[in-house]
């Protein structure tokens, strides 16, 4: 989906963290997406920024999206913006006076906070700014605890901290309007995870998959690499029915070696099931088996909403399917029924191709297939790969 650069809509300003800066974009226009709307940005967008400035259509659909995004702290209407404060206090008195007065009026409870990007204020610095937006008609009552609104002025100083600027890029007056999910990755994090292993996928990562994938009330997700089930938890955290598989007998099973310090074996009840039971999530769980993923058992139906997947990259895990090194050994005519093969190395680029004809054999129209790609940066060009 292309970015539109035509205003539509009311702007507002989001305020984003600055980690995982190449995943913040995709996972901004797949929730537009499922908001059924199209991110429409302005000219000087820059996609590295802390602070984007979006046309959405209401303040409904900037909820929606913080309802769901990992990626953002905050979402404002932007009431004025400017290189200065004297250019800011200006853009302010251009903001038409019926937009504002709502939010403004007698008997009313509002705070106004001050927030620097890659620069510490002192109180007296915060104070005075605050102090300087007096011209603006606010009629009601300062409460610092739970007041009715809330106003932020943010400035922008750029993004290298070893060399920021006297004075901010650009400075932004807005009404709060919702923050976003960062509290998830703390909730979620797999260092209190129940049912953990090597490789189980980071919270934050596991809720950008999920909205990549748009895994929403209702959707069938299947992860053909399930591991711990990282991916699975995140879908259901969004009300999504969740499935996988996996070739490790003992992860599907919970059973072996623990993946914790002062562990020796897996428990009774560490599973993904129980992994979902931890986080209230269980009525979601449909069911994991043991299976190879280079070679499907599902019939070919179109049932899943999405496919999500971290594939094994032979670093931390094996990558393995079923099959021998030393070519095609034919097993005696009685033992076929109960035969189970040996395992061979199972190549990347085999891996995604039959993630591919898995996703042409089993997703809706529509559905997304999801997976992780490990590249070398330097020589990354996205016309390497596949797209539909």
């Amino acid at each position: 989906m292309a970015l539109a650069t035509v205003p539509v809509g009311r702007r507002f300003l989001l305020l984003l963290a600055q980690e995982n800066l190449e995943f913040r974009l995709p996972e901004v226009k797949s929730l537009f997406s499922l908001c059924k709307s199209q991110l429409k940005y302005e000219d000087n967008f820059n996609a590295k920024s802390p602070f984007w400035i979006v046309h959405i259509p209401s303040e409904e659909v900037a909820k929606a999206i913080m309802r769901r995004t990992v990626c953002a702290k905050s979402i404002f209407e932007l009431w004025g913006q400017g290189r200065t404060h004297e250019d800011l206090h200006n853009s302010l008195r251009d903001y038409p006076t019926d937009k504002m007065i709502p939010y403004l009026q007698h008997g009313s409870t509002y705070q106004i906070k001050v927030y620097a990007f890659n620069k510490t204020l002192s109180h007296n610095e915060r104070i005075q700014r605050i102090d300087d937006l007096g011209f603006l008609p606010f009629q009601g009552t300062v409460k610092l605890k739970n007041p009715e609104h809330e106003f932020w002025l943010l400035e922008d100083y750029g993004t290298d901290p070893n060399n920021a600027p006297e004075k901010p890029f650009c400075i932004y007056f807005g009404r709060w309007i919702a923050d976003g999910q960062r509290e998830l990755i703390n909730l979620y994090s797999v260092k209190k995870r129940h049912f953990i292993g090597n490789t189980s996928m980071d919270a934050g990562l596991s809720f950008l998959i999920a909205n990549h994938a748009k895994a929403g009330a209702n959707d069938l997700v299947f992860d053909p690499f399930v591991g711990t089930g990282s991916l699975l938890v995140a879908c259901a955290h969004f009300g999504a029915f969740v499935c996988g598989a996996d070739i490790d007998y003992n992860i599907i099973h919970g059973r072996g070696k623990a993946s914790r310090k002062d562990q020796k074996w897996r428990g009774p009840d560490e599973n993904i099931r129980a992994n979902l039971r931890q986080y209230g999530l269980e009525q979601f769980y449909v069911d994991v088996l043991v299976s190879d993923a280079s070679k499907n058992i599902l019939r070919k139906a179109n049932f899943f909403d999405a496919i999500i997947t971290d594939p094994p990259y032979g670093v931390r895990e094996s990558t393995r399917k079923t099959g021998s090194q030393k070519g095609v050994i034919k097993s005696a005519e009685e033992y076929i029924e109960s035969h189970v093969p040996v395992s061979m190395n199972y190549h990347l680029s085999d891996i995604f191709i039959d993630l591919l004809n898995l996703a042409a054999e089993n997703l809706v129209m529509n559905g997304r297939l999801v997976y992780w790609l490990p590249v070398y940066k330097l020589e990354y060009i996205s016309t390497y790969f596949c797209t539909y």
